[in-house]
């Protein structure tokens, strides 16, 4: 079995410790990913505005870190701007690595910021992370199960930028994004767009998770959304979740249910979590794709959300 995984924190981690990705602790190295399987990784650049409030600059440093990383490991693994590079990749035994940004505030409002995340390599990018910006409004208010962000959607620079992304070729990423957000997204674009890291919110209501009627709209205009291995948006145990691979796959079993068997895809989130899990780091891909099986998937269907799905929308928009 191949993985894609569409969103990890690993390089916050290595900003932080200076521990090499190759075979560094933690979630994700390069090392158990090429044994586990993996044909691309998405890195997050994630920015805190409440520690870096000049996003653009911790952003730049960021991707500082990650070109050295993926320099010093270039016979592994080796950044990616289109799908040809892709393939490329993987014809010469290599993984690819998607360069992501996890606050819009990094482009500051600006298209012209945008374009330089781009010229840089980036090509995904959520609008937000927890906090309001500049683009637009995050998908929770106070609470972990309080209300949804459902009156304050996109400013008017944050549609500039989402027209700019599309029309570049920048991923939309609609995690962390408020309901009204995600549906002047959904006015806004024209080409598919995602979430990278959500799963359900009628299964677990976090509000950091997809409504079914948002699920539907990402599966029919063609997207995916990446199932997120993070406790609390599996599961709604009051005293904090716990993401057994039988949770995960009940998650996956609702999101198909509702999306169809195309629009699943993994969004691990691996490295950005706190909580407990029992799939311990990229090394338990595998057994993940054998817990699917063992739950009711066909072959064919853990085939589609463990990398197939992710890499038709890669196709697509890359």
């Amino acid at each position: 079995m191949q993985f894609v995984d569409l969103h990890c924190d690993t390089i916050l981690e290595v900003c932080k410790d200076g521990m090499p990705i190759r075979s560094r602790s933690g979630h994700v190295n390069l090392e158990r990913m090429q044994r586990a399987g993996y044909v691309l990784q998405t890195f997050a650049m994630f920015v805190n505005l409440k520690q870096y409030p000049d996003a653009y600059t911790r952003c730049m440093e960021m991707m500082d870190v990650f070109d050295r990383e993926m320099e010093a490991n270039a016979d592994v693994i080796r950044p990616v701007t289109s799908y040809a590079q892709i393939q490329e990749n993987r014809r010469q035994g290599r993984m690819s690595a998607l360069l992501s940004v996890e606050e819009g505030e990094a482009c500051m409002g600006q298209v012209e910021h945008l374009r330089k995340l781009y010229d840089r390599g980036v090509r995904m990018m959520t609008l937000t992370w927890n906090y309001a910006n500049t683009l637009a409004f995050p998908n929770h208010v106070n609470s972990r199960y309080g209300m949804p962000e459902t009156e304050h959607g996109l400013t008017e620079q944050g549609i500039a930028c989402l027209e700019e992304m599309e029309r570049l070729g920048i991923l939309i990423d609609v995690s962390h994004l408020g309901d009204a957000g995600f549906a002047d997204v959904a006015v806004h674009t024209r080409k598919p767009f995602l979430a990278s890291h959500s799963n359900a919110r009628s299964i677990c209501p976090h509000v950091r998770n997809l409504t079914d009627s948002q699920i539907r709209v990402i599966a029919q205009r063609g997207g995916v959304m990446g199932l997120n291995f993070c406790g609390d948006f599996v599961d709604p145990a009051p005293e904090g979740g716990f993401a057994s691979l039988e949770k995960l796959a009940g998650m996956a079993r609702h999101m198909i249910q509702v999306g169809g068997v195309e629009s699943v895809a993994l969004g691990s989130d691996f490295d950005g979590i706190g909580s407990e899990l029992e799939l311990k780091g990229c090394q338990d891909m595998p057994v993940l794709a054998e817990a699917l099986e063992h739950c009711g998937f066909t072959h064919t269907e853990v085939e589609k959300v463990c990398y197939q799905n992710a890499m038709r929308l890669l196709k697509e928009m890359l």
